[in-house]
């Protein structure tokens, strides 16, 4: 039995996910406000968090980012806030998914099941990989510039790794999605244009070299020899 918390401060929607997923079979806690919220992730024990982002004491974001420090648990956002930069700030801060309010609860166990998976998949083998001057622990999650450390978020490595593991061939943006999201991801397919933005600003622009190449109306290639 997976064991949830749900951070929320609306009682109206605890009253209603706690015995929804009660009876799906879920152990679930929950807290109110941000500060009671991260000091149960931190007494740890659980599978997973639903983590609303407008919270008194500490939002959602902030518990996020701190949880981020000390855990891996997985991290699904609940918000009324439905704009892509919201969507891309709370994933950039550690959050496996995003879901905006209102949602269905077929949706919510939907994602739930998802990133429990995810978390649960036996850990292949970590590799140092690399890419022309790039080099990527997969371990440390480090990647490094002709041996200069660059700062990436969660996100960026991920799809910094899947495309040099697929290098010399076209990614197609369902691809990319499916393969970092995952396949119970209801978002738009942007979110894979704006991460990419985010890599070029930190390693194309930063080191004038074309690693990742756009092919029109189908997805994302980086090539060895371009």
């Amino acid at each position: 039995m997976a064991k949830v918390l749900i951070i929320e401060d609306e009682a109206e929607i605890l009253s209603f996910l706690k015995p929804e997923l009660s009876y799906e079979g879920y152990e679930v806690d929950t807290a109110s406000d941000g500060r009671s919220g991260l000091e149960m992730i931190e007494r740890g024990g659980y599978d997973l968090v639903l983590l609303d982002i407008m919270l008194p004491w500490l939002n959602g974001i902030e518990v996020c980012r701190r949880a981020r420090k000390f855990t891996k648990v997985p991290i699904i956002m609940l918000t009324a806030r439905d704009q892509v930069i919201d969507k891309v700030t709370g994933l950039d801060t550690g959050a496996d998914d995003y879901l905006t309010k209102p949602f269905s609860i077929e949706e919510l166990l939907a994602r739930m099941r998802s990133a429990l998976r995810r978390s649960s998949a036996a850990p292949e083998e970590k590799s140092i990989l690399t890419f022309r001057n790039i080099s990527l622990n997969q371990a440390s999650c480090e990647t490094r510039v002709d041996n200069e450390i660059i700062d990436l978020t969660k996100k960026e490595h991920q799809l910094l790794e899947y495309l040099i593991q697929n290098k010399n061939h076209v990614m197609t943006r369902e691809q990319i999605l499916n393969a970092i999201w995952g396949y119970d991801y209801f978002g738009d397919t942007n979110v894979v244009d704006v991460y990419v933005r985010f890599l070029r600003a930190k390693l194309d622009d930063s080191f004038n070299e074309k690693y990742i190449t756009t092919i029109r109306g189908t997805g994302y290639i980086m090539k060895e020899n371009p």
